[in-house]
């Protein structure tokens, strides 16, 4: 049964979810198959804020719209894209040459040249550009044209994982640049060189992309592609179930009840995904160093894993997942009520009325945040407030959006969330950099810790994996003696997709799930079955 037939069977149904969550809804003539074998409908949790690449927008891949100069395969190994090939290092690491790909044009017919690698670039890196990642690209010296099919790039230092970092998209020249960088319509209305080309956003409700007939890696045979935003999990099961999507990315408990339908697959994705507790240093109960790490062992990660995860994920004890190469044996932390409960008796925090510690006329109690609609998140942040309790701590689990939640970070705790696979860096240097403290969603403990700081800068200038290794092993055991953060969990990404496509597959994950992963990290070359 294709997905435009369960429609058909569960009109009905269907109209009684649009009546309630209409806001998410996709109306009929852009949110519904044309046929199974050249569209598809999926429901994502979350929505960009930008479409364009000069602001943030598909940094780690994948964009649909655009392509970068590399792109990663099924097994999160470099290829070239824009590229022709692989980069050529030279200098001692200093400088990356690449030689770009012939014929390549943008979806509105002018010619991809070294002018709009150099544009994107040095636009990101401009003091002007509202972009939260350039501190990613911080290793740039500058970034020239050598010829219209060569660009070179030079760096202040040896950066190990440089070529990670040119997967992100390259903006038109003839375009971007004539507008102003943070406002112009090209931040709602891109023009790319990728798969796809956005035919509608509707903001709050959907994203639907056509299918670029001139695609230099060849025409996707999915011609409409369509991503509904549905931040409720339970309303994305629910339009799921009911045929109005096709495919979906669901928490663990509600992906397992589509286990018995024969029309619907299920694709697990390991990641880098965590979900961790900020504990602002601001706040006078989470800015104690004892009480951190009286909750860092309070907090029973493997029930969480167990009964929130449904085993799809493992505990979490740094931005590192513990089956990466770069997790530091030894830094695990196990649930232990007794040694929490001693930390924080020996810390002056003792029992007071209700069982709540008090130290100082301060009583052990704070704010979480966690982002409504949410459910993993939601269960995440009851079942650290219930290992808190135990413990004597007070917390007061709250839900809201990140309008309302952002303007707290410096001194209420949120359920966060966080990851990239490519490279150590990217997992530690913007989450734990004292300088980032208050910068966005940056280090929103404002965590500040100079023997981190020192190690951070070190991993991220050395081109020696040993020497790389030292300095994030350094970062590791830090945290664990000085947690600014309880990480809990890391999060297996579920699937649940209609069975009319041949050999879907995932990717090792960030957590920027959805838009830019999911099995539809490649659905320009989906095949249909029939």
């Amino acid at each position: 049964m294709t997905a435009r037939t369960r429609r058909t069977l569960t009109a009905a149904t269907t109209a009684g979810v649009l009546a309630v969550g209409a806001a998410a809804c996709s109306t009929p003539d852009d949110g519904k198959n044309d046929g199974p074998a050249d569209a598809a409908v999926v429901g994502i949790a979350y929505e960009p804020d930008s479409l364009s690449p000069l602001l943030g927008y598909g940094k780690d891949g994948n964009s649909k719209i655009f392509d970068g100069l590399l792109t990663h395969d099924e097994r999160m190994r470099l290829r070239p894209a824009l590229a022709a090939k692989l980069p050529e290092i030279s200098d001692g690491g200093l400088t990356y040459t690449y030689t770009l790909r012939a014929g390549v044009r943008f979806s509105d017919g002018e010619p991809f040249t070294a002018d709009d690698v150099v544009f994107t670039y040095r636009t990101i890196l401009d003091k002007k550009t509202n972009n939260a990642s350039k501190t990613e690209l911080d290793a740039v010296k500058n970034v020239d044209k050598k010829d219209d099919k060569t660009v070179v790039f030079h760096l202040k230092y040896p950066y190990a994982p440089f070529a990670e970092r040119t997967v992100l998209p390259i903006a038109p020249q003839h375009i971007a640049g004539r507008q102003d960088v943070n406002t112009g319509s090209f931040t709602t209305k891109p023009i790319g060189t990728g798969p796809y080309l956005l035919s509608r956003w509707s903001k709050g409700e959907k994203l639907v992309f056509k299918a670029n007939p001139t695609y230099w890696g060849g025409a996707p045979k999915v011609k409409k592609f369509t991503m509904a935003i549905i931040k409720d999990d339970d309303v994305r099961a629910t339009r799921l179930r009911s045929g109005d999507l096709d495919g979906a990315i669901l928490p663990p408990n509600l992906a397992a009840t589509f286990k018995s339908d024969e029309d619907l697959r299920s694709l697990r994705a390991k990641t880098y995904d965590y979900r961790t507790v900020t504990l602002p240093s601001g706040n006078p109960v989470t800015g104690d160093r004892a009480m951190r790490r009286a909750l860092d062992v309070a907090v029973d990660r493997k029930a969480m894993v167990d009964g929130i995860l449904d085993g799809a994920g493992k505990e979490a004890y740094g931005p590192v997942p513990t089956d990466s190469e770069w997790f530091t044996k030894g830094t695990e932390r196990h649930h232990d009520l007794g040694a929490a409960k001693r930390t924080l008796d020996e810390a002056g925090w003792k029992p007071g009325k209700g069982g709540i510690r008090t130290k100082d006329g301060k009583r052990a109690s704070f704010t979480l945040w966690y982002l409504t609609g949410d459910k993993l998140r939601q269960d995440h942040a009851l079942a650290y407030a219930s290992d808190a309790k135990k413990a004597g701590v007070e917390i007061k689990v709250q839900s809201g959006t990140w309008e309302v939640i952002e303007p707290r970070m410096q001194h209420d705790a949120v359920l966060a969330g966080g990851g990239s696979p490519a490279d150590p860096d990217f997992d530690q240097y913007t989450l734990l950099n004292s300088a980032l403290a208050g910068d966005g969603f940056n280090n929103m403990a404002h965590y500040d810790n100079p023997a981190v700081d020192k190690a951070l800068t070190e991993g991220r200038r050395s081109g020696d994996k040993a020497k790389r290794k030292a300095a994030y092993d350094t970062v590791q055991r830090e945290l664990a003696k000085d947690p600014g953060y309880t990480f809990l969990t890391h999060i297996d990404h579920l699937y649940v997709l209609s069975d009319q496509w041949k050999s879907l597959t995932t990717q090792v994950e960030p957590h920027d799930h959805g838009l830019a992963s999911g099995p539809w990290w490649n659905v320009e070359k989906w095949q249909p079955k029939r």
